[in-house]
């Protein structure tokens, strides 16, 4: 029927009709929905059109299949992609890398295509902020609207095969849309059309192609399926070393088992100690700041609100009628700059309110949430008690009620947000984010810098005052030392527990000690620095300007050390992703290239490292 819709097209353009199992691998129904749903026979309205493909695998999970033996890295899949899709240079949907082992005359290279794999479990799906995501019943595609997407790129760090596409030019997001189009009338989508030597197939998942007698679900190189359930095969029978190479800049190689499954290992080759500072500036620096103005600003309203509640009276409004107030402004003006901060991240900072459509799945989306239940919390409190002279009209009980509720509710709201900014980094294709460690780092800086900065004004407000502030000063050491340690122990087991783990984890781990060794070692120092400084001020009480300068000190080596540790929180993740990709995906061509000046050429296919 298609053929006779399509005459001009090729038998090998058409997606064949074939026997199918009733499951996938993964345990899945391959009938994305049961027949008398209600999904079923509405129209994807392609180009406008409301009429309804009559394919007779409409509503069955489909996906790629890949013989790796035949691919000749001739890119006509990449080139039939982006110019179905109309994609400029910087883009593409699907990108053909590879990775290398042995050594000539016995050299091996093995060529990879990969573009989204339409998953049982997209992680982008849940991830998404906005819902720009769905998972359609027909063919099982995973769709992505660009015209919701505001451009987080949290989709680019959940997926492990680099399938949504940042566009910064753009702002958003877009991606493989399975081309869902030529589907309709039983094409195969063009990437697989287009495929020369017949290396790329297509059809419904789990049914064996012409010629194909193999199905695996992965090959070197290739993430760990239990992430995201994808749909693609492969087949590779052709014997590979024991030991394949990127060809990009991550420190990864892939070495073969005893069971013959390839496993990532860390390759120590050409590293050197550095300190690569400029590459510490990335497009996530807004975050940076984001994250740590947050966690300073909930430990230090923790800090004066059940300071008082304690008996420390120096930090009871009733000590400081005026200080307590502009403390409070003070602190919702540095959140609302942070919070005016972290829409920089964004493609589309206007459109920052539509973090809120995903609560029920995304961790940005309810770190948002939380944040802004915080803020709400933290203004009302800060009315109630500051400006007192507003709510005359209440009865003392009423007002303390109120002061009270808004009070904690800032207190367990700021928790618990910290603990969703946290969630966001629990990553599976992140291993070096993907541990405990974020917790503790994240609620540290809540107990070290909110308590530091506390103690820093009310010092200056208290010697201005001409009275003593050794007392409090000991005790918001003693928590700012308990912060120091608590993330210092967290560091400890992560980086024991990134070695431990081995592949990408230990990669990370690897650059963090070579590439950005320096900087690391400087870190450390600054923490165990910090935890001296803090130590000794609580055991000891210095004359007022003495003691001043000292802290003044301690906040500033304190400070630089949390700046530090957080960007290379974001500079070193090694994601689980696809190796020595095609120019924009292989990370050491984009270095080279905006190191060089070629990336300032759109031709060339990088993008300025912004966002």
């Amino acid at each position: 029927m298609f053929k006779y819709l399509r005459p001009k097209e090729q038998s090998y353009a058409f997606v064949p009709d074939v026997e199918h199992p009733e499951a996938n691998r993964y345990g899945n129904s391959i009938e994305t929905v049961p027949e008398d749903h209600e999904l079923r026979g509405q129209s994807l309205n392609i180009n406008g059109d409301s009429s309804i493909g009559d394919n007779p695998n409409r509503y069955k999970q489909h996906g790629f299949y890949f013989t790796a033996d035949n691919c000749i890295a001739c890119h006509a899949c990449e080139a039939a992609c982006s110019e179905k899709n109309d994609l400029p240079a910087h883009l593409a949907f699907r990108a053909v890398g590879y990775v290398e082992g042995g050594s000539y005359p016995e050299y091996t290279r093995l060529n990879i295509s990969m573009a989204c794999n339409h998953c049982d479990n997209p992680v982008c799906l849940k991830g998404c902020p906005t819902r720009a995501y769905t998972k359609f019943a027909e063919y099982g595609a995973v769709l992505q609207d660009p015209d919701i997407c505001f451009g987080c790129g949290y989709c680019t760090w959940v997926c492990p095969y680099n399938a949504p596409q940042l566009d910064t030019r753009a702002g958003h997001v877009s991606k493989c849309n399975m081309c869902v189009d030529r589907l309709e009338v039983g094409l195969k989508p063009a990437c697989a059309a287009a495929c020369l030597a017949g290396a790329l197939d297509f059809g419904v998942i789990e049914t064996v192609p012409e010629n194909r007698n193999a199905l695996d679900a992965a090959i070197p190189g290739f993430p760990a399926t239990e992430i995201t359930h994808p749909n693609i095969r492969f087949q590779q029978k052709n014997n590979l070393p024991e030991e394949m190479n990127r060809t990009d800049s991550m420190p990864l190689k892939y070495m073969k088992n005893t069971e013959g499954d390839y496993r990532p290992a860390v390759s120590t080759d050409n590293r050197r100690f550095e300190w690569n500072l400029k590459k510490l500036s990335t497009r996530e620096n807004p975050l940076v700041v984001f994250t740590l103005v947050s966690q300073a600003v909930i430990g230090a309203f923790i800090t004066l609100f059940i300071g008082p509640m304690l008996g420390f009276a120096t930090l009871s409004p009733l000590d400081h009628p005026v200080a307590w107030p502009l403390m409070l402004f003070g602190l919702i003006g540095v959140q609302t700059l942070a919070l005016v901060l972290s829409t920089l991240h964004l493609g589309r900072p206007h459109r920052f309110y539509r973090a809120f459509n995903n609560l029920r799945y995304s961790p940005v989306s309810r770190e948002v949430a939380g944040i802004a239940v915080f803020y709400n919390f933290l203004g009302a409190y800060t009315l109630i008690t500051g400006l007192p002279m507003l709510f005359t009209g209440l009865s003392p009980g009423t007002h303390q009620l109120l002061a009270a509720v808004s009070g904690w509710g800032a207190v367990v709201s700021g928790i618990t947000a910290i603990y969703f900014m946290h969630s966001i980094y629990r990553i599976q294709a992140r291993p070096f984010w993907n541990h405990w460690q974020v917790l503790t780092s994240f609620y540290g800086n809540m107990l070290v810098l909110g308590p530091l900065y506390v103690l820093l004004a009310y010092a200056v407000v208290q010697i201005n005052a001409g009275s003593g502030w050794s007392e409090s000063a000991s005790v918001l050491a003693s928590i700012i030392s308990a912060g120091l340690f608590i993330e210092i122990t967290g560091l400890y087991f992560h980086q024991r527990d990134m070695v431990r783990q081995g592949g990408e984890a230990a990669a990370s781990h690897f650059e963090q000690l070579t590439k950005f060794g320096k900087t690391y070692a400087v870190r450390n120092a600054g923490l165990f620095t910090g935890l001296a400084f803090a130590m000794s001020l609580s055991l000891v009480q210095l004359d007022d300007v003495t003691g001043l300068s000292v802290w003044i000190t301690a906040a500033v080596v304190i400070t630089a050390t949390a700046l530090i540790g957080r960007a290379l929180f974001y500079a070193l993740v090694v994601p689980t992703t696809m190796p020595g990709a095609f120019f924009w995906r292989n990370k050491g061509f984009e270095e080279h290239a905006r190191e060089t000046g070629l990336a300032e050429m759109p031709q060339v296919g990088v993008l300025p490292d912004v966002h």
